[in-house]
């Protein structure tokens, strides 16, 4: 009844933000009688700040039009290049009518990006994939709300997110030859899952997987998220955040951990920041600081908008990743699309590089969880691993923002393309050897 409540309360409040939000443009205008009257800035900032407050976030865009590559403006079209009941393989394709350019951007490496499901939509990773551009081709997971997600499409379980994951290397193997695999956070654990039964089979395995910021073991310095989840029991999780989604959503009845709840976390952790940010929003309102307001207003558009997952996917990740911790104790089994179980090996990779980056100052995964790959994949040779710890970064600061791209991205960039090059001639290397396509994109 929780999510009825809130869906309910949602719809009474939108025409007060909507409201809100006409009325703080009206008191901003100095056109209008109420624009020019005392306090009309404070009125409106007072105005705008409710509106922001009562709003309901939709998923944003990546929106990204244009970026650089080699000094030349690159367009960028986006596209879905696989449609999955739960997910949506989404493709960032660059054209230029620069032949040069186009020639180097097509022997570029192809990067598969699998991004969070854990909350936040995969837009949270626009600054990873913005910067990934300037030199390869990119693929993203983009998963879907669960609540918009029929119940004639069936149940969405952990098995399932790993079985997606080999489907889309695959795809993009077989499209491109081969490709490597960015992992962030949450998706960390299922993509060594993914790649450690793809190389049990026989099946080639992407060059290489980068693993950045995830719980691969919990264990180890675990944090408030971690606790909460290794504490609570799965009873506890079952009977207290899933509930089944109301009936003016295609996804009506599914069982689902719904967003607004998954937001209220977000925000317990560190409700002092966010009610300060609001504050200096406020402010910069007052003091007509736009570049300040705006930039609050880009974080937050992000920041607020939740999807609901799928009840099954969430509490078997509860239990497999963080109470039983299947993956680091040999005992995980997954069950394939033909019904087939098969138990996870991430000892069985060999042909696969394994770079892992976490943040000094991570709040969400600890310090040596995304290390702790490097002890599972044994069959990895030494010299085809690396670990990076950037410094100053917190969790989101290893995908996103300065350090990211200052620190992180380099250090990404050079290791697929060292790697790359060796799948390749080595007296040709990839990044050397002409294309004669015609085409105008890559």
């Amino acid at each position: 009844m929780l999510y009825h409540f809130y869906e309910a309360q949602r719809s009474m409040m939108e025409p007060f933000a909507d409201f809100a939000l006409a009325a703080s443009k009206v008191y901003s205008n100095p056109l209008t009688i109420m624009g020019q009257m005392p306090f009309a800035q404070r009125i409106s900032a007072g105005y705008e700040l409710l509106h922001r407050l009562g709003k309901d976030y939709e998923k944003p865009v990546f929106g990204i039009r244009t970026v650089k590559v080699d000094d030349s403006e690159v367009v960028i079209h986006e596209s879905v290049d696989l449609d999955k009941p739960f997910c949506e393989l989404r493709r960032f394709k660059r054209f230029t009518d620069d032949q040069e350019v186009l020639a180097r951007m097509k022997a570029q490496p192809v990067v598969l990006v699998v991004a969070p499901l854990s909350g936040h939509y995969a837009t949270l990773l626009r600054d990873t994939v913005r910067a990934l551009l300037r030199d390869h081709k990119v693929y993203i997971t983009d998963w879907k709300n669960a609540r918009l997600v029929p119940l004639s499409e069936g149940e969405f379980h952990l098995d399932d997110y790993v079985n997606y994951v080999q489907e889309f290397i695959r795809h993009l193997q077989t499209r491109h030859g081969n490709c490597h695999v960015i992992s962030v956070c949450q998706p960390t654990v299922p993509v060594l899952a993914a790649v450690s039964l793809m190389a049990s089979r026989g099946e080639t395995t992407p060059l290489t997987m980068t693993m950045m910021g995830g719980p691969i073991d919990a264990r180890k310095s675990p944090t408030a998220v971690n606790n909460l989840a290794m504490n609570k029991s799965y009873e506890w999780f079952e009977n207290n955040v899933i509930y089944r989604v109301p009936s003016n959503f295609p996804g009506a009845e599914r069982r689902v951990y719904p967003g607004f709840l998954q937001h209220t976390g977000f925000v317990a952790m560190n409700p002092d920041r966010h009610a300060s940010s609001h504050y200096d929003y406020f402010k910069d309102l007052l003091k007509g600081d736009d570049v300040s307001a705006e930039a609050h207003r880009k974080f937050y558009d992000e920041y607020n908008a939740v999807l609901d997952m799928d009840a099954d996917y969430y509490l078997e990740t509860i239990r497999t990743v963080f109470q039983d911790f299947k993956l680091v104790h040999g005992t995980w089994d997954v069950r394939g699309p033909d019904g087939r179980i098969e138990r996870v090996r991430p000892q069985d990779i060999t042909g696969s590089a394994l770079l892992t980056v976490e943040g000094e100052l991570d709040d969400i995964s600890g310090s040596g969880q995304t290390a702790a790959a490097h002890d599972l994949c044994t069959g990895i040779p030494a010299e085809r691993r690396q670990h990076l710890e950037a410094k100053g970064a917190g969790h989101y600061g290893i995908f996103s923002g300065r350090r990211w791209r200052d620190i992180v991205y380099p250090q990404v960039r050079d290791f697929i393309r060292v790697h790359d090059n060796e799948a390749q001639d080595p007296a040709a290397p990839t990044a050397d050897r002409p294309d004669s396509a015609t085409a105008k994109a890559a």
